[in-house]
């Protein structure tokens, strides 16, 4: 009998990349291991969270598998790095919100879509031979809102998006700087005059923009009042000393506020009335803002930007008539779409103090995006932030996609 000659090894299952002996890189292999599609002619995989009507999160979304053509013109292929879950995603989710993205086919799925997500930071992967002001491997952000950031690639005109230089930063930081530190930075700025020593008071203070607020304000030497909400025992007092740590000269819960002796209290605060709270900046709205108003100075200003209660203001005729309270809102989007230099202008100065270290980062929950990252976890995610106390923000942060 002839000799018996040994099997020849098994050969790996080929990769689509068709690459010639690409499964010798271990990179290409994981991406088997994990059945992650490869990229083919340069296609790209994408994954989007979508919703083709409004509703709560958990009974609307979807997550929804598609390709990316390469990318011609001006057009980039992005890869998204981190991308915030804010108040306002949730809003156009419900159909709440002031605006609210058009449902389309053209990402392929069944019926009308729309991709949730107005924040992030994304790399570029490709770029088409029009683009001029980036290249491959560069850092962007958003220009405006309404791009549609909850999803793991998107491509885009070289227009809708804004160059980042990322040294010193993370990608967390550059992706969460264009709603929360601009919105305080803007308020505290554009509606009055305050001159170092001077006050202002807010509610929501610990929110994204309540800290940026107070980061500012002491930065540009203003004295804060901060309003919470209550929480018991030990977790109250440490977020009161986390945001005097931060900046804030007084910090006080809503109760305390609502309180009788308030007024009095911040008369003592501001050296007998001498020193002017000249500014509000409400996010709560109902009695919570009105009580605010009660300490404010003649002629002051509350700019209101948000209306957590869902309670209508009831203003006072004698806050108009004898103290000349002024009352305005303001809108980040409106506002970013109609001064897009100052916009940047205002990126790069909040994004400066960051990489020196003079600006601290709002607490943030990390929630990891793979590719084999089930829908489940994504959504759960995002119901998560309409509930109770959180421990901060919630932010995608997105891996090996």
């Amino acid at each position: 009998m002839p000799p018996r000659v040994p099997k020849a090894a098994s050969p790996l299952p080929s990769c689509q990349c068709m690459r010639s002996q690409c499964l010798a890189q271990p990179l290409h292999k994981r991406a088997i291991d994990r059945q992650r599609p490869i990229s083919t002619y340069g296609y790209v995989q994408a994954k989007s969270l979508v919703y083709s009507k409004h509703g709560s999160p958990q009974d609307v979304l979807d997550l929804h598998t598609h390709s990316i053509s390469p990318p011609h013109s001006n057009l980039l292929t992005l890869r998204t790095l981190s991308s915030p879950l804010n108040p306002a995603d949730i809003n156009q989710i419900q159909g709440t919100y002031a605006t609210l993205p058009p449902f389309t086919t053209t990402l392929g799925t069944p019926t009308p879509s729309a991709v949730p997500g107005n924040e992030a930071c994304f790399q570029v992967l490709s770029a088409g031979s029009g683009a001029k002001s980036v290249q491959k491997g560069d850092w962007v952000i958003a220009r405006q809102t309404g791009l549609g950031t909850w999803r793991t690639h998107l491509q885009v005109s070289e227009e809708k998006v804004t160059k980042v230089e990322k040294e010193g930063l993370k990608a967390v930081q550059a992706a969460t700087v264009s709603v929360n530190p601009v919105t305080a930075y803007r308020m505290l700025r554009d509606f009055m005059e305050l001159r170092e020593g001077e006050w202002f008071i807010q509610n929501g203070a610990n929110s994204g923009v309540g800290r940026a607020a107070i980061q500012l304000g002491k930065r540009w030497g203003y004295q804060c009042i901060a309003v919470v909400r209550g929480r018991p025992g030990e977790e109250g007092e440490k977020l009161k000393s986390e945001l005097k740590e931060l900046g804030a000269t007084r910090v006080v819960t809503d109760e305390e506020m609502m309180g009788k002796g308030f007024k009095d209290q911040v008369k003592e605060w501001t050296n007998g009335g001498r020193e002017d709270v000249k500014l509000a900046l409400n996010c709560v709205g109902g009695d919570a803002a009105m009580a605010m108003a009660k300490v404010m100075s003649q002629g002051a200003c509350m700019v209101t930007y948000g209306a957590m209660s869902r309670s209508p203001m009831r203003i006072g005729a004698s806050m108009l008539i004898f103290k000349d309270l002024k009352f305005k809102g303001f809108w980040v989007s409106r506002w970013s779409d109609q001064h897009p230099e100052e916009k940047k202008k205002t990126v790069d100065e909040i994004l400066d103090l960051i990489r020196r270290g003079e600006f601290k980062d709002m607490p943030m929950v990390e929630v990891p995006w793979n590719w084999d990252t089930k829908k489940e976890e994504l959504v759960h995610a995002v119901q998560g932030t309409l509930e109770g106390f959180r421990k901060g923000k919630g932010v995608f942060v997105f891996g090996d996609t």
